[in-house]
C-alpha cells in the first residue's frame, strides 16, 4: 500500500517536519509567523483562480504551509519564546515565587517532586512549568494537583548530565517544558486557602479517592500496585524489582494506561454496545456513547497525558471503525497525530508518544498482511496466531525505538504477550466492575479475592519469564543512525514479502549492507579513540581510560561507578573492561596529570604537571601549591567539600588559572597517547 498517496500522511509529515527542523535549528518566532501568513495568502489567491489547472501549485502551497506551521507551533511551544515566562525575571536570588502544582512525580528516598505551573514572581504575573523538589522529613505534607502555595526561594538550573552518555535529565525536562528547579530543604511554604479548580485537578482527585478506596480492601501490596497501574495510570506504588520483572519479559508496555489498554477497552466497549447498531442511527450512538465512554475512563485515570493522547488517538480510530474503511484507518490515524501535535508539538519528542504510534501504525498495517500470509483452519491455532501477529507487528513497530533508548530486547515477548494480553480484556473489565463496587462501599471480599489472585497468577507469568535471563539481550549499543536504518528494514522488508519483486528486495538487501556498514564504520571509530576522562561522583573519584574497545577504570571505590560504566560501555561499544586503583600521576600526551588527595602530597620537583586533580578535599594552601607546580589548570571532582571548593574557585579567579569542578561542567577529557601511571609511596 503506497501510504504517502493519502493526503492527511502527507500533511502530518509536513507538520513533523517542520516541528523537527524547529525544534534543532530554533529559529525565531518571526519567519515561521510571516512564512505561514505568506502561504496562506498564496493558498487563496490559487483558490481563487481555475482549480484545475493549479492543482500542483495548490499542492506544494499547502505543504509548505504545513511545514511553516510545524515550525510555528514547536516555537511558539518554546518556553523561551514566551515574554512572560518566568526565566525573563529575575530568579536568581530568593524571593517570593506562587506556584500551583500541575502533576506529582513519583517520589524517591530523600524528596517528593513535583511539576508547577509558576504564576507570579515578585508579584508579577509569569508563566512556565518549573521542577519542585521537597527534601522528606517529618513535617512534609503531600501536595496534590492544583495546590497553590507561596515559596521563597530562588530557581536554579536543572543539572545536566555529568558524565558521559548517562540519561539528560536536563533535555528531559525541557521537553516537557520544563527549565527550572526549586529545591527546598523542607516543607517551608505557605498553601492558599483556596485555589482554583482545573478539570485535572478533579480528574487527579477523583483518583486519589479511587486508590485510598481501594486501598482499603483486601489487595496484596504488589497486586494494588499492578491495580493502580493497569487501570488508573498510577505506578508510584510499583517496586523496582516488579518493574524489572515486567521490563525483562517485554510486558512493561501493561503498566502504563497507554495505547494498548484504550485499544483493548474500545474493542470490549464496541462488542457490548453491539446491539445498539440494530436501531435507527444505531451506529452514530453507538460511536458518541464509545467516544464518551473512552475520555470518561481517561478522567478516571487522572487525565494524565500519556492517557489523553492514547484516548485522543483511539477516539479517531473508533471513527474510523465506524466508517468501516481498512485504508481509511490510515488516515484517521495521521489526522489523530495532526492535531495533537497542532496543540503539543513537544508531544514527538516523548519515548511513550513515539512508541504508542510505532506500536498502533504497525498494527493496522502488518497485522492484515500476517494474517493474509497464514490462516489456519482450526479455531485455536487461528486464535492464537492472530494474537502472535498482533504481538509480533507491534513489537516490529517498537523495537527500533526500543533499542534506541532502553538498549535491550527481551526476546520471550510473545510468551509474555500471548500468555497476558489475552486475559488484558478481562482483567480491564473486571478491574472497572471492582472500581465502582469499591466506591460504592459494596465490593465483596470474595471478588476481591479473586481478582487479586488473577493479579498475583499474572505477577507470577510474568516473574517466570523474566528469570529466563539468557532469552533477554541486554546492553545492546543502538544510535540514532541505527535507528533510522532499522525502520527502512522493516519497511523495505513488509514492502518486499507483500508483493515481492527483484527492486524490492534489492532495496531490503542494501539496507542490510548499509546497517551493516553503519556498524563497522562505529566500530572503527571506536578504535580510534583514546581518552583519559575524570569522572564526577559524589564522595569518590574516579579517572576513565579508554583506548578503543578497552576500558578500565581507576579508582579505589569501584562499585560507586556502575551505573556510570554501564551506560559508557554500551555507548562506546566497550569488549574489554577492568580496574585498578588511583595512582598519583599520569603521563599523556598533552602534558602530565597529578592527584592530590587528603594526604595533601606534593609532586617531585623535578617533574612539571600541567594538570592538577584535587580529591578528597586535601588540606593545602593552594596559592603555595600553584606557585610551586605552576599548573595550566586545577580540576576538582565529586569528592570534595562544597567550603573548599568554594575556596580554591576564588584562589583560581585571583590568579587568572582555569579552574573545572565537575559538578558544575562535568567530567574533563583528556586526549591518551600512550598513557603511563605511577604511584608514589605514602
Amino acid at each position: 500500500m503506497q501510504l504517502l498517496k493519502f493526503m492527511p500522511i502527507k500533511l502530518t509529515f509536513f507538520l513533523v517536519t517542520g516541528i523537527l527542523v524547529g525544534k534543532y535549528l530554533n529559529i525565531p518566532i518571526l519567519f515561521p509567523l510571516l512564512s505561514c501568513i505568506f502561504f496562506l495568502i498564496m493558498l487563496g489567491a490559487l483558490f481563487r483562480l481555475n482549480k484545475t489547472k493549479n492543482t500542483e501549485y495548490f499542492g506544494i502551497t499547502t505543504f509548505l504551509l504545513t511545514f511553516c506551521v510545524g515550525l510555528l507551533t514547536i516555537t511558539i511551544a518554546n518556553p523561551k519564546n514566551d515574554t512572560q515566562h518566568y526565566s525573563k525575571f529575575a530568579i536568581n536570588d530568593p524571593q517570593s515565587i506562587e506556584l500551583k502544582i500541575s502533576e506529582v512525580l513519583k517520589p524517591n528516598n530523600f524528596s517528593t517532586r513535583y511539576i508547577c505551573e509558576v504564576q507570579n514572581v515578585a508579584n508579577q504575573t509569569t508563566t512556565g512549568k518549573i521542577l519542585l523538589t521537597i527534601a522528606k522529613d517529618s513535617s512534609t505534607t503531600d501536595l496534590n494537583v492544583d495546590d497553590e502555595f507561596i515559596v521563597f526561594d530562588q530557581v536554579v538550573a536543572v543539572r545536566a548530565s555529568l558524565n558521559p552518555h548517562q540519561f539528560n535529565y536536563k533535555k528531559y525536562l525541557a521537553d516537557l517544558g520544563v527549565l527550572g528547579q526549586i529545591q527546598l530543604k523542607k516543607g517551608n511554604f505557605i498553601k492558599t486557602t483556596h485555589p482554583t479548580k482545573t478539570i485535572f485537578g478533579l480528574a487527579a482527585n477523583f483518583r486519589e479517592s479511587i486508590i485510598t478506596s481501594l486501598k482499603t480492601e483486601k489487595f496484596g501490596a504488589d497486586e494494588l500496585s499492578i491495580v493502580q497501574a493497569l487501570l488508573l495510570g498510577q505506578r508510584n506504588d510499583i517496586s523496582e524489582d516488579t518493574y524489572d520483572n515486567y521490563k525483562d519479559a517485554g510486558a512493561v508496555h501493561i503498566l502504563a494506561v497507554s495505547g494498548l489498554h484504550i485499544g483493548i477497552l474500545l474493542l470490549l466497549l464496541q462488542f457490548l454496545l453491539q446491539p445498539l447498531g440494530r436501531l435507527p442511527h444505531g451506529n452514530k450512538i453507538k460511536l458518541a456513547l464509545l467516544v464518551v465512554l473512552l475520555w470518561t475512563f481517561a478522567f478516571i485515570a487522572g487525565l494524565s497525558a500519556s492517557v489523553v493522547r492514547a484516548v485522543t488517538m483511539f477516539s479517531f480510530l473508533a471513527y474510523a471503525m465506524y466508517l468501516n474503511r481498512p485504508a481509511n484507518r490510515f488516515n484517521i490515524l495521521a489526522l489523530s497525530l495532526f492535531f495533537i501535535l497542532l496543540l503539543k508539538p513537544q508531544y514527538i519528542f516523548q519515548v511513550g508518544f513515539q512508541m504508542s504510534y510505532a506500536a498502533v501504525f504497525a498494527i493496522i498495517w502488518i497485522y492484515p498482511k500476517l494474517q493474509r500470509f497464514w490462516y489456519p483452519k482450526p479455531v485455536i491455532g487461528r486464535k492464537i496466531w492472530q494474537l502472535l501477529s498482533v504481538s509480533i507487528a507491534a513489537q516490529l513497530g517498537v523495537l527500533p525505538v526500543s533499542l534506541f533508548y532502553f538498549h535491550q530486547f527481551p526476546s520471550l515477548f510473545f510468551i509474555s504477550n500471548l500468555l497476558i494480553v489475552p486475559c488484558l480484556g478481562l482483567i480491564l473489565g473486571g478491574g472497572i466492575v471492582v472500581i465502582l463496587l469499591s466506591i460504592l462501599g459494596i465490593l465483596p471480599d470474595f471478588i476481591t479475592s479473586l481478582y487479586n489472585d488473577i493479579i498475583g497468577l499474572m505477577n507470577l507469568v510474568i516473574y517466570w519469564v523474566a528469570q529466563q535471563e539468557s532469552f533477554v539481550f541486554k546492553a545492546i549499543s543502538f544510535d540514532g543512525m541505527q535507528l533510522a536504518l532499522s525502520y527502512m528494514l522493516i519497511f523495505s522488508l513488509v514492502f518486499a514479502l507483500s508483493k515481492p519483486s527483484f527492486k524490492k528486495f534489492a532495496l531490503f538487501l542494501g539496507g542490510i549492507l548499509l546497517l551493516q556498514a553503519w556498524s563497522i564504520f562505529q566500530v572503527y571509530k571506536t578504535n580510534q579513540k583514546e581518552y583519559l576522562i575524570v569522572l564526577h561522583q559524589t564522595k569518590n573519584t574516579g579517572i576513565l581510560e579508554q583506548k578503543g574497545s578497552s576500558l578500565k577504570l581507576w579508582t579505589n571505590q569501584p562499585n560507586s561507578f556502575d551505573y556510570a560504566i554501564a551506560f559508557y560501555t554500551i555507548n562506546e561499544k566497550i569488549m574489554r573492561f577492568n580496574t585498578d586503583s588511583l595512582a598519583n600521576s599520569y603521563t599523556l600526551k598533552v602534558g602530565n596529570l597529578y592527584v592530590v588527595d587528603s594526604l595533601a602530597i606534593y609532586p617531585p620537583k623535578e617533574k612539571r604537571y600541567d594538570f592538577v586533580l584535587l580529591t578528597q578535599s586535601p588540606k593545602i594552601n593552594l596559592e603555595r601549591f600553584i606557585e610551586a607546580t605552576q599548573p595550566k589548570i586545577i580540576i576538582a571532582d565529586g569528592s570534595n567539600y562544597n567550603s573548599d571548593l568554594l575556596r580554591w574557585q576564588a584562589t583560581c579567579v585571583k590568579r587568572k588559572l582555569p579552574f573545572h569542578f565537575t559538578g558544575e561542567k562535568g567530567a574533563y577529557y583528556f586526549s591518551l597517547s600512550n598513557l603511563e601511571a605511577s604511584r608514589l609511596e605514602k
